[in-house]
């Protein structure tokens, strides 16, 4: 999953930067409404945490110019400002939630996990591709009776490709949800980490889960 912060405050935006990256989500940040209104026309993302108070564009007129331009990515708005009436625009400009400042790390995690499911239109915490589970609350993964340890890229791959289990996935799909701006490209990191998860999920003989379309990408579950 592929995250954008817009948050002025260098502070916040770093820790909020580094708890989602631990989090195993991509991320990109800016510290100004311009810049950030150009990453969020520009790239894919599965959630943008979108601070009031910016310098060179407000979140409003951001929030605003998205919805307008039918931009549907969840957008979950941090600010200073607690007055109802500020939460009232918010929301009736199209934010999905909502978190006054100061909060707790761990509410503001549970609030993304929460606008994630949404926007994979799943609502449950549990994701299921035959015998293989993946709770998103706490980050487990299990296999018929085994647990799987997979690092934070590892995760965010699977969790990428369970929730679009039994479609086609191509490399560029899962470049642009799954790795940020800064990432190389041009590198095989992709196949690499595919192979990571194989010996993971299909180790002991285990019935192939991960299949490979050539020349196009990738597909979780079914017989391939």
């Amino acid at each position: 999953m592929r995250a954008l912060i817009v948050e002025d405050y260098a502070p916040q935006r770093a820790a909020l930067t580094l708890g989602l990256k631990d989090a195993g989500w991509a991320v990109d940040a800016s510290g100004d409404g311009n810049e950030g209104l150009w990453f969020a026309r520009s790239h894919p993302y599965d959630l943008i945490v979108l601070d009031l108070m910016l310098p060179g564009l407000d979140g409003f007129s951001i929030l605003e110019t998205l919805r307008a331009e039918g931009r549907t990515t969840p957008v979950l708005i941090l600010t200073a400002k607690d007055a109802v009436a500020d939460r009232v625009r918010g929301l009736d400009l199209g934010a999905d939630d909502y978190l006054v400042k100061p909060f707790a790390f761990d509410e503001f995690l549970a609030r993304v996990r929460a606008l994630s499911r949404r926007g994979s239109q799943d609502t449950s915490a549990i994701v299921q591709v035959e015998d293989l589970r993946i709770d998103t609350a706490s980050r487990k993964v299990r296999r018929g009776d085994d647990d799987i340890d997979l690092s934070a890229r590892e995760y965010a791959l699977l969790l990428y490709l369970a929730r679009r289990a039994g479609q086609l996935v191509t490399r560029q799909d899962i470049w642009e949800h799954t790795y940020d701006f800064a990432s190389d490209t041009n590198s095989n990191v992709v196949d690499v980490y595919i192979g990571y998860l194989r010996r993971k999920i299909e180790r002991d003989g285990a019935k192939r889960l991960i299949h490979t379309k050539r020349g196009h990408g990738y597909l979780l579950g079914g017989d391939g």
